[in-house]
C-alpha cells in the first residue's frame, strides 16, 4: 500500500471556541457571543506558518476528514484530500477546518439559543456574510496562535471565503487556493437560489423561521431545495451515463410516481439532506452566496480590488461545472495578472460538474499537491 492510499487522518474530534467580543456584522447587526466548532488535522509547527484554512462549502462543515470513535462510518467531506501524503498532507501541514457561523453543526446559529429571547433564534438570527465569516475565522486563528496562514483553500463557497480572505486580511495569508468558484453570482444563479428558499419560505412548516417552538421542520420545502439544488451541481454528461433514461421498475407506471432512475436518485437525495440540515441555515447560506460580490467595494473593479491581495494564488475550474463555469474561475485569473499577481491556473477535464471539487481524481490532486509543494511547511 503506497503513502497515498493509507486512511488519512484516522480518529479525529471536534472542538470549540467561544468568543465573547462581539462582532459587527456586515448588515450592521451585532452578535453578542458566538461560538465555532472545528476541527484540526496535523502538528502546528513552532512558529505556527504552516496553518491551513479549509474553508467549506453552503452544506459542509468543520468534519472535514478522518471520523469519530462513535461513529466510525462518518467520514470527513474532503478526506480523500487531507492526510499524510495527500495534497493537504498532515506530515507538513496543521489543517483547519470549522463550521461557519449560520451553521447547523454546532457552531452559533439559528437552532441555537437566542440570549436575549431562551428561545432559539430561528428568523431572528442576524444576516450573515462571507466577510463576517472570515472575520470570525481571524478570531479563530487568533484563538488559535495563528497570525499567518500558509493558505487558505476552498471550493464553490468555500472558494469565495478564500478570495475574501486574500482581500480583508491580506498580510495574513500567503497562498489562496479558490477552487469551482466565482467573483460574484450570475443572475441565472440567483434565480436558483431563490427558486430553492421559496420552496422553503412557503412550506406550511416553517411557521416564518421559527419552527422549532412549534416542535415542525419545513422537510419538504427542505427536500424541494435540495433536489433543486443537486441538479446543478451535476453535469448533463454525468447524469446522462449514470442514469439516462433508466426506469427504475423497467415499465411506465402512467403516472406521477417515481419511473425514471434518476427520480429516484434525486428523491433519495432530497430525503437525505432534509433528514439533518437546518433550513434556516440553507436560507442563510444560499443568501451569503447572493450578496458575495466583492468588487462592489470598487464599483465592480474586480482589478482594483485584487490589488489589496499579497498572496499567491492558484485558481481552479472545472470543464463540466456549469453553475461555476471555467469563464467565471478565468475572470478572477484576468483580474489577478491585471493586479500584477503571481497567479497558477487549471481547468481540469472531468465529467462531474461542479462537484468534481470534492472527488478523488488523480490529476486534479496532483495539480494542488504540486501547487502546495512550493509552500514552506
Amino acid at each position: 500500500m503506497t503513502k497515498t492510499q493509507t486512511s488519512g487522518v484516522g480518529l479525529v474530534e471536534a472542538k470549540r471556541a467561544h468568543f465573547d467580543t462581539p462582532l459587527t456584522l456586515r448588515s450592521g447587526e451585532v452578535l453578542p457571543a458566538y461560538d465555532l466548532v472545528y476541527e484540526t488535522y496535523g502538528t502546528l509547527n513552532a512558529d505556527a506558518s504552516n496553518a491551513i484554512l479549509v474553508c467549506h462549502a453552503l452544506s459542509g462543515h468543520h468534519h472535514v476528514a478522518g471520523h469519530y470513535a462513535d461513529q466510525p462510518d462518518n467520514i470527513g467531506w474532503w478526506d480523500n484530500i487531507v492526510g499524510p501524503g495527500r495534497p493537504l498532507d498532515t506530515d507538513r501541514f496543521f489543517i483547519v477546518g470549522l463550521n461557519n457561523l449560520g451553521g447547523c453543526h454546532g457552531s452559533t446559529g439559528p437552532a441555537s439559543i437566542n440570549p436575549a429571547t431562551g428561545k432559539p433564534w430561528g428568523a431572528d438570527f442576524p444576516m450573515v456574510t462571507v466577510i463576517d465569516w472570515v472575520h470570525s475565522q481571524a478570531r479563530l486563528a487568533d484563538h488559535l496562535g495563528i497570525k499567518t496562514w500558509a493558505a487558505v483553500i476552498g471550493g464553490s463557497l468555500g472558494g469565495m471565503q478564500a478570495l475574501r480572505w486574500s482581500v480583508t486580511y491580506p498580510e495574513r495569508v500567503k497562498n489562496t487556493i479558490v477552487i469551482a468558484a466565482a467573483p460574484y453570482l450570475t443572475a441565472q444563479n440567483i434565480a436558483f437560489n431563490d427558486v430553492a428558499r421559496q420552496a422553503i419560505l412557503t412550506d406550511p412548516e416553517f411557521y416564518g423561521g421559527h419552527y422549532y417552538e412549534h416542535n415542525a421542520r419545513p422537510v419538504r420545502g427542505l427536500r424541494l431545495a435540495r433536489m433543486l439544488g443537486h441538479i446543478t451541481y451535476l453535469s448533463d454528461d454525468q447524469m446522462g451515463a449514470k442514469f439516462g433514461r433508466g426506469l427504475r421498475n423497467g415499465n411506465l407506471s402512467f403516472g406521477f410516481d417515481v419511473d425514471f432512475q434518476v427520480e429516484s436518485y434525486l428523491h433519495y437525495q432530497g430525503d437525505k439532506f432534509a433528514g439533518y440540515f437546518d433550513a434556516n441555515t440553507y436560507l442563510l447560506m444560499t443568501r451569503a452566496l447572493d450578496y458575495f460580490d466583492p468588487a462592489r467595494e470598487e464599483n465592480g473593479d474586480l482589478t482594483a480590488v485584487m490589488k489589496r491581495a499579497s498572496s499567491d494564488f492558484l485558481i481552479v475550474s472545472f470543464t463540466t461545472d456549469w453553475r461555476f463555469s471555467p469563464e467565471r474561475s478565468r475572470e478572477i485569473v484576468s483580474a489577478l495578472l491585471a493586479a500584477e499577481k503571481n497567479v497558477s491556473y487549471a481547468d481540469i477535464d472531468l465529467a462531474f460538474g461542479h462537484d468534481s471539487f470534492l472527488l478523488d481524481d488523480p490529476y486534479y490532486h496532483s495539480v494542488i499537491a504540486a501547487y502546495l509543494q512550493k509552500v514552506p511547511s
